[in-house]
């Protein structure tokens, strides 16, 4: 106690132009002010001077050096993490680049969405972010079959993610209800499908990835439901368009699993055959049908695991 209380006294009390008697009996030497700027020491003057690297980096908290590796080097100089991690030819760096440049593309498209549906262009802005979809699932696929996948990369999908499908959709979403609702209903719609986008994502970013189902439905098919909704022109009421576009905001955030596509691919070509030949008979009913199918699996999946366990 006697020591720490030493230890105290050394960091908070600076005694400027005389010594403390009370602080040298307790071992702490306080020198005097410099008189010469060259001579200033400022450890020293703060009574500082004879603590240890480690009582020192508890007072002054340093920020480890960061080796080429990612390894934490506390005596070497600061470096910044590469982005590539690996190997770092000029092969591997133009791959890198091409995978970045179509999640870039997707984020730019995003933007255009919103430009074109502050417009009134609705049809082009959907357009734009089915094309999101597309350069979206193209960096991904991309960057595993390159093996230039990264945490960087993986953070700038993230937040091309959120600019495409967490605002340009609402926006776009928004533009279509104009007219058919009222005006906070349309807001508070797209709002939550906003606020459940970052919030989805965010918990994409932290949680542990199961390769079977997603955790909620993502932000990505979200995006393309509500896009290809504005296509097609499903023959509904305001109210239940915003209704649908509220519950599919939710389903975002939900816990209920929900198939990846790898897995809805590898279905039996006859599961397949169905929609496409409803999809010619009446695309409208087709797609609400499909969609509406794939929001209750979730639910249906946690059911079914809740009983296996």
């Amino acid at each position: 106690m006697r020591r720490s209380g030493a230890f105290a006294r050394q960091v908070l009390l600076v005694r400027v132009g005389r010594r403390d008697p009370q602080v040298e009996s307790a071992g702490a030497l306080v020198r005097p002010e410099p008189h010469y700027l060259d001579d200033f020491r400022p450890e020293e003057s703060y009574g500082l001077g004879r603590l240890t690297t480690a009582e020192l980096g508890a007072v002054v908290p340093v920020s480890p050096a960061i080796g080429p590796t990612g390894a934490v080097d506390a005596d070497g100089p600061a470096m910044s993490i590469p982005l590539l991690p690996g190997e770092r030819s000029t092969a591997r760096r133009l791959k890198f680049a091409l995978v970045n440049a179509c999640t870039v593309a997707s984020l730019i498209l995003g933007l255009l969405a919103i430009f074109q549906a502050m417009h009134g262009d609705v049809r082009v802005a959907a357009y734009c972010l089915i094309a999101c979809v597309a350069f979206d699932g193209l960096d991904g696929a991309l960057a595993r079959r390159l093996g230039v996948a990264s945490p960087f990369g993986a953070q700038m999908d993230s937040l091309a993610d959120m600019c495409s499908f967490g605002l340009a959709a609402p926006v776009v979403v928004y533009a279509s209800l104009v007219g058919s609702v009222s005006t906070p209903a349309a807001t508070v719609a797209c709002a939550l499908v906003a606020a459940c986008a970052a919030i989805r994502l965010a918990r994409f970013n932290v949680s542990p990835k199961d390769g079977r189902f997603f955790c909620g439905v993502p932000t990505t098919m979200a995006a393309a439901v509500l896009a290809l909704a504005v296509l097609i022109g499903l023959p509904v009421s305001g109210t239940v368009h915003v209704a649908g576009v509220a519950l599919l905001a939710f389903a975002m955030v939900s816990s209920f699993p929900y198939a990846k596509l790898a897995r809805l691919i590898k279905l039996p070509p006859w599961v397949w055959l169905a929609p496409v030949i409803g999809a010619l008979l009446d695309v409208r009913l087709t797609f609400a049908v499909l969609v509406v199918g794939y929001l209750v699996s979730g639910p249906l999946l946690w059911l079914r695991q809740r009983r296996a366990v």
